[in-house]
């Protein structure tokens, strides 16, 4: 059965999706921008500091669903600027123990809100 993951520890929904959803022992987040939970605010920081936020909002979302970043099998980053590649690579290492998990990451045209990056995950139960 399908259930819905929600938690002020991450912002809370634009539009008409869930932050996570749990089914069959899988968690799916939805893409995380780089929005501050307490402010509602988007971080129009440097690069680095808006992946570190968009990052931590993903751990927030898993974390609600009783799972850690180690537990994360499958990421994907989209990015508003390709060139951003390596200094988003380095927040994102800093929050794995290692046995880093699948990923993806594109560049695209434009994220919402005019974000420099948008995360989502998908983590399994064992």
């Amino acid at each position: 059965m399908k259930e819905i993951i929600s938690t002020e520890n991450a912002p809370k929904a634009v539009g008409a999706y869930s932050q996570g959803v749990s089914f069959s022992g899988l968690i799916f987040t939805s893409g995380q921008l780089p929005i501050d939970p307490a402010s509602g605010e988007l971080n129009t920081g440097d690069i680095a500091s808006q992946a570190e936020q968009a990052m931590k909002n993903v751990k927030a979302v898993i974390e609600k669903a009783g799972l850690t970043m180690d537990d994360i099998l499958k990421v994907t980053i989209l990015l508003a600027d390709i060139a951003d590649f390596a200094a988003v690579n380095q927040v994102y290492e800093s929050f794995f123990t290692g046995n880093y998990p699948a990923r993806s990451c594109f560049a695209v045209k434009d994220i919402p809100k005019g974000a420099g990056i948008e995360i989502e995950a998908i983590a399994g139960r064992n």
